[in-house]
């Protein structure tokens, strides 16, 4: 078999329930969009595999993409550090605990410090 032939036989969908599978927009996971009242976000500070690197984790975020890169630019900018967004937690360079909570009270979330 050529390569032309073997690129063929790996498209062939042989059986197919619902839709198609490039549809992205229904392989998501949907997302509940809470108010921060209801929300529960906790504020840690972590070192574990970022090679002796301080980084301010905190989770619990039951947002859509957008809301949590636009609170992310917010506590960047608070805390004059880079940052990043990676499976619906935040994480913050450094040790930013204290700011973060307040930062985060202050828009209305519950939130507590969590970890040593």
């Amino acid at each position: 078999m050529d390569s032309k032939q073997k690129s063929s036989q790996k498209n062939k969908i042989i059986y197919q329930e619902f839709g198609n599978a490039s549809n992205s927009e229904a392989l998501e996971r949907a997302t509940p969009e809470l108010p921060p009242q209801q929300q529960n976000i906790r504020v840690q500070a972590s070192r574990s595999g970022r090679k002796g690197k301080t980084v301010t984790v905190i989770t619990g975020f039951q947002t859509k993409p957008e809301t949590l890169a636009q609170l992310l630019k917010q506590l960047k900018n608070q805390c004059g550090s880079g940052g990043t967004v990676k499976d619906d937690t935040l994480e913050i360079q450094g040790d930013h605990r204290q700011k973060a909570v307040q930062v985060l009270s202050e828009l209305g979330y519950k939130v507590k410090i969590s970890g040593g």
